[in-house]
């Protein structure tokens, strides 16, 4: 898996029976920073897009056929031990409205470099079923983190958050929220040259602008009902710089970031899961002390607790799920959720490529 985030591959080796996914090993590979640099720039139009998607795309592949044998070698399992490889790729354009999602890739080299069956583009099926293509991975978080017992929340906390509910008695719904970490990484990349506010440390020195906050709050996204999706189209520099009114100190605009983040997760679940008890964290946000800690108190008296709790590394939470979405495509088993996504009915997700 590697996510709106930019920051490199997830890669995990995940045992898939009775119904139980355990993971063997994981490892993480960072993008080269010229690599993540132009995936960034791909994400928005630019000159000669048809080759330098490609050239990034065979780049990709390379890097992920990298992973994956670090990650066999780690694990001391050979490549004709594992089923198949579940391929997400990198999202460098996602337009439901237009019909179209974007994941950069090449799973076809992928399959080639590595001798492996490779399952990849598991969101196309589901918008060309009129669905948002996004988020995919709700079926997973049921079958990972459900309860008979209490209505629980999973929040992916990513470049973008995502959140998926689930009911005590089986229903599953989710839709992305808004931002995660793109713009706080964007913004304390542009002003201190990191990659990211450690522990949010650099946020929690500071306190919100209410104004600006507000001009955050204010974009209509957040006021859409589900299910929606969204990524770096919307949520870029571009916004942030039509909303940002100059003399507002660096420091005060990366607290009122951490706060947009927290409220609009808040916001949200309270508006459409207000039963929930329980919300179960994971993606690199949740390793965001001070956004943390500011979740918790907005959603008291719910608990929110890291997906560690429950055995699941909150780093290897989104690549197991792909790997399942994998087996659910190697199997022949239906893995999207209308009630999620908006699609006319649950669809088979992901093309094989075979070894």
């Amino acid at each position: 898996m590697s996510g709106t985030s930019l920051d490199g591959v997830d890669a995990v080796l995940a045992e898939l029976a009775d119904a139980t996914t355990r993971v063997q090993a994981h490892v993480q590979h960072p993008f080269p920073e010229d690599l993540r640099a132009e995936l960034l720039a791909l994400c928005a139009p630019d000159g000669n897009e048809i080759d330098r998607a490609a050239e990034a795309g065979n780049r990709l592949a390379t890097i992920y056929a990298d992973a994956t044998r670090a990650l066999l070698d780690a694990a001391g399992v050979p490549a004709s031990g594992v089923r198949a490889i579940g391929c997400h790729g990198q999202t460098v354009r996602h337009r439901p409205d237009r019909g179209y999602t974007v994941q950069l890739g090449n799973p076809a080299l992928l399959a080639e470099l590595t001798g492996m069956t490779v399952v990849a583009d598991f969101r196309s099926r589901d918008i060309a079923a009129g669905g948002q293509g996004a988020p995919l991975v709700p079926a997973f978080h049921a079958t990972a983190f459900g309860s008979p017992d209490e209505d629980r929340a999973v929040l992916n906390l990513g470049g973008i958050a995502n959140v998926t509910l689930l009911a005590r008695g089986g229903g599953v719904r989710g839709f992305d929220t808004g931002p995660g970490n793109c713009l706080l990484d964007h913004w304390i990349q542009r002003s201190r040259g990191q990659r990211f506010d450690t522990g949010g440390a650099w946020a929690a020195g500071a306190g919100p602008d209410a104004r600006l906050l507000e001009r955050f709050l204010d974009e209509s996204f957040f006021a859409q009902a589900p299910p929606k999706s969204t990524g770096r189209e919307l949520f870029n520099a571009r916004w942030l710089d039509r909303c940002i009114d100059t003399g507002i100190p660096a420091q005060v605009v990366q607290a009122t970031l951490l706060e947009l983040t927290a409220q609009s997760v808040a916001r949200a679940l309270v508006a459409h899961a207000p039963a929930v008890a329980r919300v179960i964290l994971c993606g690199g946000g949740t390793r965001n002390d001070a956004l943390r800690a500011r979740l918790a108190d907005l959603l008291a008296p719910r608990v929110v607790e890291p997906s560690d709790d429950w055995g699941l590394s909150a780093e290897q939470v989104e690549a197991a799920a792909f790997a399942w979405l994998a087996c659910c495509a190697i199997t022949g088993e239906p893995a999207g959720l209308p009630a999620v996504t908006g699609a006319r009915a649950a669809r088979m997700l992901g093309a094989i490529y075979p070894a």
